[in-house]
């Protein structure tokens, strides 16, 4: 790859914090910049592309977030949010695992997590000559769009190619370069360890992106390997009892799904003017009513714990979004910004092409406002109520497989088919009808209220001429009546059925959701077009923007594998304000009210205040160190991501950044881009002290970690 990323670097400068950098950008960037980030290992432990492979690849992808070995036994660390899923599967109205926790003594205990498949990269492969020798010359977007998916597609099922492989195309702010990167998938995965929601989501959404915090946000889970024996991985972390302090260097390894630093200023602007206040408010809504229906029944508490906690931190998240936005005059930096390189431009006529490329990205920004109210509602059905959801996706699969699989949209060929089925099967204990009804009554509503040029015609026909609310709830009452969607073995025998068969089940639910796929599709090729406009003209303004700015960048976010270098360090978020970066057990016990989201658990709060700390108490703070802060570059698909110190060695695990830092993904700010870390002390003083674990602890702390 070092072919393609030449250009990006000039001589590297001792920096931390910033950048979300690939293993091979690592290597570019060299070993004496590795060792200025307080990293005392050989550049070639952590990557090497002779080997393949190196200590960044034990950062693992799991649904949704990432997660480590910590073992030679396949034992993995991540999030207790990460789990709560495996938690529901679990679960009854009787006995509340998300509630309670749960502990497995021996391997027979361990308790099998459907549908979750973790992915262990072992190889990367620079693709970029590839893909852009597939666009035929003088193709339109829409043309230059669908040769780079072609493309992606045949260079995916050659990889594939190899037993219990899975391979993912990635394009670099929208076409810098593109790579492939070759995973082990592994299926058999089993719960180990979480603790009760009082200690991983100790605080709750008041706590939620804000610092201090004393939350135990880990998890433990078992890969094994097919067979039914522990996986034996290439590489794992050891797990350091002593941690780190203030001023250590530390990196974070995992997979952040998405950042928007190579936006142009207007297309940020359409985030802090639409996305975000639109995504607050219905997630607001959504999250409220599932919290007011579970608090009246314990079976719909259990059904929808994992949507309502996802759709909170999305609220969270937008509200931190906006506020950050505002604080930091991120639109008006980067509007400044274009506008340096603009003038820079004028100075380099061998690059104006970059002029011409930023305006047609304007353009397109332009464009998609004539639409969004529309584009955002049909967006949402991606998480909104689980009837539409399942509908949606069930029209689409039935719509791509008329088609050979190398012609599929990606997400819908064979591929993808078997996840797809365990999901619609999975999905089964998260569905209230109750909540399902209500949310979808909300998601109408809104639809009836778009302007008449943006109106779906699908809602209108079968809701327009309701006199009132109670009209609306009458007749979505009667859809879910009839439907055959929320039934799951009717579901599963609905996915492999033909568009034809599906329009003749007696189903309106189900007609509803073919109707509305075909929105989704005009949807998907407007957009469709729109990625090739980027494509074309993205690359080129960033390679202005990286000649201009004279030193190394990283690209944004795209679900790849990145690494993280920084320090443990607190910060001032305002005036007369500074706070230090590790909290402790003590500190947990200040916060107890007895009452959610501030109620420990009875057996931590017993060893908490007899003083059994056990050998996890850290001589500096004079007690158990719960969480701590550091300046790395984080963003959503870091949860759960191993949090290394110099030597190689696991010191916790990432899940969170404070409330000033919410809107890094737009903007790095070194003052206060912190991420928050639990402290994996913290986790070894509950198995050690509270749970009486000893086996979990001894294998979690043998030593010598990867060979």
């Amino acid at each position: 790859m070092g072919r393609v990323l030449a250009f990006l670097f000039l001589p590297a400068l001792a920096f931390a914090g910033e950048g979300k950098w690939t293993p091979q950008q690592v290597l570019e960037l060299g070993p004496a910049w590795v060792k200025s980030q307080g990293f005392a290992l050989p550049l070639e432990k952590l990557w090497s592309e002779k080997k393949g492979g190196g200590l960044l690849g034990n950062a693992v992808a799991l649904p949704g977030c990432t997660g480590s070995f910590v073992s030679p036994q396949g034992l993995l660390i991540t999030n207790h949010h990460c789990v709560v899923g495996v938690l529901q599967q679990h679960s009854t109205p009787e006995n509340n695992l998300y509630k309670s926790g749960y502990l497995a003594r021996n391997r027979g205990e361990e308790k099998r997590a459907a549908a979750f498949r973790i992915q262990i990269p072992r190889a990367f492969h620079d693709v970029t000559r590839e893909v852009r020798a597939s666009i035929p010359e003088g193709a339109d977007d829409l043309e230059r769009f669908r040769a780079i998916e072609a493309k992606q597609k045949a260079l995916v099922a050659e990889c594939e190619k190899k037993p219990a492989t899975r391979c993912q195309f990635a394009a670099f702010d929208s076409g810098l370069f593109y790579t492939v990167t070759e995973s082990l998938e592994l299926s058999d995965v089993r719960l180990v360890y979480a603790p009760p929601r009082g200690v991983g989501d100790y605080g709750g959404e008041v706590d939620n992106w804000t610092w201090p915090r004393h939350t135990g946000d880990f998890a433990l889970l078992r890969a094994y390997d097919g067979k039914g024996d522990p996986f034996v991985p290439d590489f794992w972390f050891p797990v350091s009892p002593r941690g780190v302090k203030a001023g250590d260097g530390v990196a974070v390894l995992g997979y952040p799904a998405a950042s928007y630093r190579s936006f142009l200023a207007s297309e940020m602007e359409e985030r802090e003017q639409f996305w975000f206040p639109r995504l607050e408010e219905l997630t607001r809504e959504w999250s409220g009513l599932m919290e007011r229906m579970g608090q009246a029944s314990p079976q719909t508490a259990v059904a929808v714990a994992d949507d309502a906690a996802s759709l909170s931190n999305r609220r969270k998240n937008a509200e931190g979004e906006l506020a950050g936005l505002k604080r930091g005059q991120i639109v008006e930096k980067q509007r400044a910004l274009e506008s340096k390189v603009l003038g820079w431009l004028a100075r380099h006529p061998e690059m104006r092409a970059a002029q011409a490329a930023r305006d047609a990205l304007q353009g397109v920004a332009q464009e998609r406002l004539a639409t969004w109210e529309h584009d955002f509602l049909l967006d949402v059905l991606t998480f909104g109520p689980r009837g539409t959801r399942w509908g949606v996706a069930i029209a689409r699969r039935a719509a791509e497989a008329q088609k050979p699989d190398i012609e599929r949209e990606p997400g819908f060929q064979e591929r993808d088919l078997q996840p797809l089925r365990e999901r619609l099967e999975r999905d089964q204990k998260r569905f209230d009808r109750g909540v399902d009804e209500e949310m979808f009554f909300s998601w109408v509503k809104r639809a009836l209220q778009l302007p008449r040029e943006q109106r779906i015609a699908a809602v209108q026909e079968r809701f327009g001429s309701a006199s009132d609310d109670v009209q609306v709830k009458k007749r979505i009452a009667e859809m879910y009546r009839l439907t055959r969607l929320t039934d799951v073995e009717e579901r599963k025998r609905m996915f492999d059925e033909p568009v034809q068969v599906l329009l003749k089940r007696p189903d309106p639910l189900m007609w509803l959701s073919l109707e509305l796929d075909e929105e989704r599709r005009a949807l998907k090729e407007r957009r469709d077009r729109w990625a090739g406009a980027s494509a074309r003209n993205r690359p080129e303004w960033r390679r202005a923007v990286i000649a201009q700015a004279g030193a190394p960048l990283a690209p944004d976010a795209n679900g790849t594998l990145r690494v993280t270098f920084g320090r443990v360090r607190g910060y001032a978020p305002r005036d007369g304000v500074s706070f230090a970066p590790v909290t402790r057990l003590g500190g947990v016990l200040e916060k107890h009210t007895g009452e959610e989201p501030f109620a420990v658990p009875d057996a931590v709060l017993k060893a908490a205040r007899a003083g059994k700390t056990g050998r996890w108490k850290d001589a500096h703070l004079g007690d158990v160190p719960v969480d701590f802060l550091s300046d790395c570059d984080t963003s959503g698909g870091n949860s759960g991501s191993p949090v290394i110190d110099g030597q190689g060695n696991l010191v916790g695990v990432n899940f969170d950044r404070v409330w000033e830092n919410v809107a890094n993904d737009f903007g790095y700010n070194p003052d206060v881009a912190r991420n928050i870390v639990a402290d994996v002390r913290y986790l070894l003083w509950l198995l050690d002290q509270v749970e009486g674990a000893g086996a979990l602890v001894s294998e979690l702390t043998q030593g010598k970690g990867s060979p």
